[in-house]
């Protein structure tokens, strides 16, 4: 959002970002564009999501704007009903497939309801995007609207080159949610076998209990938490891996029509990585070979680690594929992209 955010600041637009502090956030720095965030009494769970839905509206209704800009499902609702209201531009950008992510697999009414809103909102906006085309596609048979693509994309710096930081032993890298379905207690368990350091970097539902495993396995000489650290910073700890890992677990259609930002993080980064095989990474690599695709086992983890750790011609041609498709998949590509759909909007 920060990098959307900056884009359509210097194309002109007056940008306002809402969200919602946690008791673990951290400050907000300043921006080019404002920011607001509610302190919400209720964290998580229905009331959480009824809380936030109010506080939204009540805010949104209070502020002036051409355009309202809803952030997947759970935003959808206030930002529907307002610009309806004041008869503005609405858009809707999905980060993901929400109704078909895992934590709602067994929670049928929870879905529905979800699925609901966005039979009802997402038809009449003005304007809807997603980070990849199988995804567009597969929202746009399901809501029957026509969905864009914008992908989520570090800028190309002019010095886009890894530097040259070697680690001994090499270091495993994983950056992101410490959330279920992400193949987090397969990682940990493939450093048994493995020569190498494993950096996790971020937090999330399984912060504990990740932390419980490696103690239970005796891994804490080889696994480092970093914690949550901010994306200024995020850069500095991703360039000095060796491999990074980007698998998931194939648990519903979102995943499986995924196309994570640490995919491109990575490849900016100049790193070969584990990747999913799936179709959005699929489709990538056969065109910029960049990653190995597998399934998330812990047998198939190791394989590929010794695979990249043993075979240099294939690490270092997966490393030069990955500078030369961050030539194609880059910010300022799709920032041309987002600024022509808005301005076509808004004009």
């Amino acid at each position: 959002m920060q990098r959307h955010g900056n884009c359509l600041v210097e194309a002109g637009f007056d940008v306002v970002l809402v969200g919602r502090v946690l008791p673990n956030s951290v400050p907000l720095k300043p921006m080019s564009f404002d920011q607001f965030r509610f302190k919400c009494w209720f964290n998580k769970g229905k009331l959480f999501y009824i809380e936030f839905q109010i506080r939204l509206f009540f805010f949104l209704i209070s502020k002036p704007a051409d355009c309202y800009v809803a952030i997947d499902h759970d935003t959808l609702l206030p930002n529907f009903i307002v610009a309806k209201m004041k008869g503005v531009k609405l858009v809707h950008d999905a980060h993901e497939y929400f109704v078909e992510v895992p934590e709602l697999h067994h929670r049928n009414i929870s879905r529905f309801l979800w699925d609901s809103i966005g039979n009802a909102c997402i038809e009449q906006c003005d304007l809807v995007y997603t980070v990849a085309d199988d995804l567009a596609l597969e929202l746009s048979n399901r809501y029957q609207a026509v969905f864009k693509t914008i992908s989520n994309v570090p800028p190309l710096l002019s010095n886009n080159q890894k530097q040259n930081i070697q680690h001994n032993p090499p270091i495993l890298l994983y950056q992101g949610a410490l959330n279920q379905g992400r193949g987090l207690e397969q990682l940990v368990l493939a450093v048994h076998q493995l020569p190498v350091l494993l950096w996790i970097v971020g937090e999330g539902d399984l912060s504990q209990e990740l932390r419980n495993l490696v103690a239970q396995e005796g891994l804490q000489e080889k696994v480092k938490f970093w914690g949550f650290i901010e994306p200024s910073g995020l850069k500095a700890i991703t360039e000095q891996a060796t491999i990074a890992y980007n698998l998931l677990e194939p648990n519903g259609l979102s995943y499986q029509f995924s196309l994570a930002n640490k995919f491109f993080d990575y490849m900016h980064a100049g790193i070969p990585q584990l990747c999913a095989n799936f179709i959005a990474y699929q489709k990538i690599n056969e065109v910029y070979p960049v990653a190995l695709l597998l399934d998330c086992n812990t047998d198939s983890i190791v394989t590929a680690v010794e695979q990249l750790l043993s075979n240099k011609n294939l690490y270092e041609t997966l490393k030069e594929n990955c500078l030369k498709a961050s030539k194609v998949f880059n910010l300022q590509v799709e920032s041309t992209k987002l600024v022509s759909y808005y301005q076509q909007l808004c004009n």
